[in-house]
Formats: structure tokens, C-alpha cells, sequence
């Protein structure tokens, strides 16, 4: 397979492989450093930069020498699209500016990767996809545009399920021969190849912002960002063990991503802490004028989201516990029950709910539809913005992908291209909007009817009915079941949903738990979940990604 980077960037690489040789070849001692890369909260590295005992540079080169170790070498995770060639010289232009008194923001020299369907002005983004490869964007997405404000470095672009998994899929098929032919590998695209999970190298990272969570997981950047549809940045990071947040529909602007479907479509960031999702929301709100689902956050989004991490938050919470995604794997069960245990120790009242049966029946469909006409409109609206090379309507994806010309790398998505085509509604179709319109306003209400009946502050369930899945898979692909998976329903509601590492099964993969809250409810998720974490302290480094010397700062 070519080489994904370019010479320069594979030269970067070479040298920081020799300069870790060089560290692995030094006396290791643990006591005369006070951060460790794994554990250090962006708090922590900001306070030590501010007193002189770290710079942006040494943090960007640990990270650095951590993607040149395990992501094309080792395990060879495959995270990465592209490397930034000028993340070290950023790096230490930051840390000039810091020196002659100019801070950019919380975010100073902190060194981040993005889901490769943010726009960048500097590097490609791709969706994933080689019909895209080296497209570069007219300039940021906002949010960023407020990242890099703020003085974030961005490492990487990563690797994703192609056009974010859904983008041309066979989602809501019931015939065994389409789910056949249309199915993708786990965590794998045309352009970027197959994602490893860190945890066991046999599964995938899930989907569709597996490469930020398996990225984040092997500790290859302070935070990420990935996108959520249905459950993109929550399965990544159930699958690899990290933090997560789906945020309320319309509290980050959708600017610059490219959409599967924007009526669910939100970024959301990825961290191995709930302090660093707190962080990276202080920065990336707003209301932005380019997108009219930010309109709903004004004067609901926080100005600071870290005055809500305290211990204690649990104590008095009435929180519902959503049995209907329990029952499918008896070690995530053992895992999210003795989490609920550790949530009553902390005081709040734990309840068994379940959501209507119309609602679990019916959400599939109405989700798959709105998902499958959308891509089909809104992906060639964002074709249009690209260079007059690449395809410019979602026909051109379905025609260039199935033409043996191409050389187009994934058979089962240029099958799921196809078949989108075959069931996408236009845009303005009677039926499209009476699911949109009607159907999500009833499971909007179906579920507030359960918060208020219950007089419930959160529901829990777990974010992973099953863990990470295998990259072979040993089944035939099924149908979803009606309680499968819970992520759907934080998008269909537009509600948000907060994700914290709770625990491993016995074959060492991880289980998280998800906060689950009404609209603009982060500030008390995230309380929850910092209480939940500081007891727990759950997240495990993956064992095929071990510290290395460099990593102490």
C-alpha cells in the first residue's frame, strides 16, 4: 500500500523514531518529573508551562514521538491521514508568544487531532475518501477556527469510517444480501485504510470517529474532535475507553464538517478526561451566522463549563437507568452495574426506566431516512465548495466509486453508495418531511415525557450494548435490533450525551457509561460524569501502546 504521508512528513517520522531509540537509551527516572502525558489534564500542562517547567515544544514532541512509535510501526494503530508537517515550528512560535506575554487562550501550545471531516485551510480533508484525497478546504471550520484562536496545534487529520459511516450505507436494509454486500469494515475507509482499536488489535475502533478514538486512547494528542450522527463519537470512544461528548444539536457550529445529515450532524470532542471536554466547550461555543442551529444556544451555552466538575454533584441526582439496552453482553452488563453501585455510594437515586415501545419500533426507520436523503442533498452542496477536480454532486460519488476505472479501494461502500441512491428521498419529498417534522417532534416528546414522569436529572445505559466488535467479523451482518444501541435517540432528540470510562471485561476491553440529559443540560453531565471519573478513575492505557520515557513531562 503507498505511503500516506509525504517526504517530509516520513522524514519527520524517522526522527523522532531515532530520537525515541535515543530516550529509550537514557536513565529512566520517574521521580524527577511531576507530568506524565497520559495522565495530565490540559490544566495541569498549561500550569506548567506557565511556570517555565514545560513547553509547547516538548509537548508536541512527546506526542509526536508516541504517533511515530505506535501508528505506522508497533501495533500500526493507522490513526493518521495526515501529519502536520509544521506542528513543532507552531509549537514553538506558541512558545514565543508565551514568552513575551502573549497567551492566546486556555488551549496555548496544546497539541489536538481532528476526525478528517473538518475543514482546515492547511491540510486535506478528505471524509475518508481517495475521491476526496488532497482536497483542501477554503479555511477552518469554526470551531477550528476558535481551537487554533485559542492557540491549539493541530497534529493530525485522522482516519474515519468513510463519509462518516452513514454517508452511503445500507443502513435500515433487511435483506441479507444487501447488509452483505454493503458492509464496510470496522473503522476502515478507501483513503485511510483500517483503523486498530489499541486495546486488542483484532477489533476495530468503531465507528464513525474511529480514529480519534483510538488515537485519543493510545494517547497520541491532549483532545480530538470527531463528528456524531447517530452515534459517532459515542461508539469510538465506548470502543477505545476514553471521554466523550455528543453535545445538545446546535451548542457547536457545524461550519466546515462535511455533513452525512444535518438535521443530527454536531461535532463533539473526545478526551481522556471530563475536565478537557469542559475546556475544549468553553472554547468552541458560540453562535455562528453561517449556521442557524446555533441560534438555539444563545444565552444557553456556559461560559465556563469547569465550574460544574465538582465531587459531589451525584449526591441528591435522580437518575434513570434505561434497562431496554441491557441483557446482550454479560460483561458489559457486570461492568454497568457495578457502576450503577458506585452512583448510589455517591448519592444519587438510581431507578429503573424504560422509553415507550413506538419509540424503540419506530426510530430506525425514521432515522435512516432522513440520514439516507440528506447525505444525497447535503454532501453535493459541499461538493460544490471543493477545487473543479473533484466530484461535485452525490451522483458523481455513486458513479466514480462503482467504475473499475477508479480503482476505488472499498467494494462494500461503493454497494452502499448505490443503494442510498436507490432509497434517498429528495429533499422536498412529502414523506422526508413529514419524518422529519412529525416524527421527530413524537420521539422528542416521548422522551421528555420519561425525564418529566420520572422527575429523572440523567439516564444512564451503556454506550455499548456489546464491546468493541471484531474487524473480522465471525457472523453474517444482521439488522439492528429495536435495542441494539441507545446513541440514536441523543440524536433524534437533539439532546446530549456525555460518555466516561467505567470499567474493562475480562478479556481487557472497555465499558463506559453514558450521561444522557435534555436539551442545553451539559454543564450538570458534566458535573455527573467528573463525579462518576474522580470515584472510578476507570480509563486504562492500552496495552499495546505503553508509556514510553518521553512521555514524562
Amino acid at each position: 500500500m503507498p505511503s500516506l504521508f509525504s517526504t517530509h512528513q516520513r522524514t519527520l517520522i524517522r526522527r523522532l523514531t531515532f530520537a525515541l531509540g535515543c530516550a529509550f537509551a537514557a536513565p529512566f527516572l520517574s521521580s524527577s518529573y511531576a507530568l506524565d502525558l497520559e495522565t495530565a489534564t490540559i490544566a495541569d500542562l498549561e500550569a506548567a508551562m506557565a511556570k517555565g517547567t514545560l513547553t509547547s515544544e516538548k509537548l508536541t514532541s512527546a506526542y509526536l514521538a508516541r504517533i511515530a512509535a505506535y501508528d505506522k510501526q508497533g501495533p500500526t494503530l493507522n490513526t493518521v491521514i495526515t501529519l502536520n508537517p509544521k506542528a513543532l515550528d507552531q509549537a514553538k512560535a506558541l512558545d514565543a508568544e508565551r514568552k513575551s506575554g502573549k497567551i492566546r487562550g486556555p488551549l496555548h501550545g496544546i497539541p489536538i487531532v481532528l476526525k478528517d471531516n473538518f475543514d482546515t485551510f492547511d491540510l486535506p480533508t478528505t471524509a475518508g475518501s481517495q475521491l476526496l484525497a488532497g482536497s483542501i478546504a477554503p479555511d477552518d471550520a469554526f470551531v477550528v477556527k476558535k481551537l487554533r484562536d485559542s492557540g491549539a496545534i493541530i497534529l493530525a487529520k485522522l482516519n474515519l469510517s468513510e463519509f462518516a459511516g452513514g454517508g452511503g450505507s445500507v443502513s435500515g436494509a433487511k435483506d441479507p444480501a444487501v447488509l452483505k454486500a454493503g458492509a464496510v469494515p470496522n473503522g476502515s475507509s478507501s483513503l485511510g485504510g483500517q483503523t486498530l482499536n489499541p486495546h486488542d488489535l483484532t477489533r476495530g475502533p468503531a465507528g464513525s470517529s474511529g480514529g480519534t478514538g483510538s488515537a485519543i486512547a493510545a494517547v497520541f494528542a491532549q483532545f480530538g474532535l470527531g463528528s456524531d450522527t447517530g452515534g459517532s463519537v459515542r461508539g469510538p470512544s465506548a470502543a477505545n475507553g476514553i471521554v466523550g461528548l455528543k453535545p445538545t444539536h446546535g451548542l457547536l457550529s457545524r461550519d466546515g464538517i462535511v455533513p452525512l445529515a444535518l438535521t443530527f450532524d454536531t461535532g463533539g470532542p473526545m478526551a481522556r478526561n471530563v475536565y478537557d471536554i469542559a475546556v475544549s466547550l468553553n472554547v468552541m461555543t458560540g453562535v455562528d451566522s453561517h449556521d442557524d442551529a446555533t441560534k438555539k444556544s444563545a444565552g444557553k451555552f456556559e461560559k465556563d463549563y469547569t465550574k460544574f466538575l465538582k465531587p459531589g454533584s451525584l449526591k441528591g441526582a435522580r437518575i434513570g437507568v434505561a434497562r431496554d439496552f441491557t441483557g446482550k453482553n454479560p460483561e458489559t452488563d457486570r461492568v454497568f452495574n457495578e457502576a450503577l453501585a458506585t452512583l448510589t455510594k455517591l448519592g444519587a437515586t438510581v431507578i429503573d426506566v424504560n422509553y415507550p415501545a413506538y419509540l424503540l419500533e419506530g426510530r430506525g426507520g425514521i432515522y435512516s431516512l432522513i440520514m439516507a436523503t440528506e447525505f444525497k442533498a447535503q454532501i453535493t452542496d459541499y461538493l460544490k465548495t471543493t477545487s473543479a477536480k473533484y466530484p461535485k454532486t452525490f451522483d458523481d460519488l455513486v458513479t466514480l466509486a462503482n467504475d473499475p476505472k477508479t480503482g476505488y479501494k472499498a467494494p462494500g461502500k461503493a454497494y452502499a453508495l448505490k443503494y442510498t441512491a436507490s432509497v434517498a428521498l429528495d429533499i422536498d419529498d412529502p414523506v422526508y418531511l413529514a419524518a422529519k417534522n412529525e416524527g421527530l417532534a413524537l420521539i422528542t416528546a416521548a422522551v421528555l415525557a420519561v425525564f418529566k414522569n420520572e422527575k429523572l436529572d440523567a439516564i444512564v445505559y451503556p454506550t455499548g450494548t456489546r464491546p468493541a466488535a471484531l474487524i473480522e467479523s465471525t457472523t453474517p451482518p444482521a439488522p439492528t435490533g429495536t435495542t441494539d444501541s441507545a446513541t440514536s435517540i441523543a440524536n433524534l432528540t437533539g439532546f446530549p450525551d456525555l460518555i466516561v470510562p467505567a470499567g474493562m471485561t475480562k478479556d481487557g476491553l472497555p465499558v463506559t457509561l453514558s450521561f444522557f440529559g435534555p436539551a442545553f443540560s451539559e454543564a450538570k453531565l458534566l458535573g455527573y460524569g467528573y463525579d462518576f471519573e474522580q470515584a472510578t478513575k476507570a480509563i486504562v492505557l492500552p496495552k499495546t501502546t505503553p508509556a514510553l520515557p518521553s512521555d514524562k513531562l
